[in-house]
């Protein structure tokens, strides 16, 4: 096995790990059926790390192994939990972790990435709807179809709303995170995912 594949597959388990132990911190509200946690700070951090593959496989085979019976999230597992009220918020953690890996990586390898200001307030603006808007897309209808009571505006108000204060302050540490371990970020990133490919100029007859 090649050095990147043995870093590849170290650092995804290291995501996973981080995912696994953040979930851990978790908050119930009687109002609502969806607890606080801290997971959308992991996910935010594997795809601004690991890129959008490794970030996506990182979070996907902690809920795969918690689909299998585990209890890594904050305490449950079993299909029960995965296909519960908050199975939509699973599915949106993996659309944001893609999202994430492939905007931080058009961020990185953008005219904008030698600004430290621009760097910051782009890496903010991908967390804050990458990361926490983009998952209330399959969170909100799911949580709806599995809580017959919840209406669309109650769903909202219950399930999105009263989350976004949060959201915005992980979305504040993720890009303080990012921002203060730039070069681990680009050293752990598959290279292409952010280094743009010279310019090359072609000589002699085309084939």
């Amino acid at each position: 096995m090649q050095n990147g594949s043995i870093r590849s597959i170290v650092y995804t388990a290291l995501f996973s790990a981080l995912f696994i132990a953040l979930s851990s911190v978790s908050f119930k509200l009687s109002f609502s059926t969806v607890p606080i946690t801290l997971q959308m700070l992991a996910v935010m951090l594997a795809g601004a790390f690991l890129g959008p593959r490794l970030g996506f496989a990182s979070i996907f085979i902690v809920l795969l192994l918690t689909a299998a019976g585990l209890h890594l999230l904050h305490g449950e597992g079993g299909i029960a939990y995965i296909t519960g009220p908050t199975g939509g918020y699973l599915v949106g953690f993996l659309l944001s972790t893609i999202t994430i890996g492939w905007l931080v990586g058009k961020l990185l390898n953008s005219r904008y990435s030698s600004n430290r200001l621009a760097l910051m307030v782009g890496l903010f603006l991908i967390f804050e709807v990458c990361g926490s808007l983009l998952c209330y897309v399959p969170a909100i209808p799911w949580l709806m179809h599995t809580v017959e009571t919840y209406s669309f505006n109650k769903a909202m108000v219950k399930g999105c709303f009263i989350f976004l204060p949060g959201d915005a302050i992980k979305s504040v540490l993720a890009t303080a995170l990012t921002m203060s371990l730039l070069p681990v970020v680009k050293m752990i990133r598959p290279r292409n995912s952010y280094e743009p490919i010279p310019y090359q100029k072609q000589t002699g007859m085309s084939h």
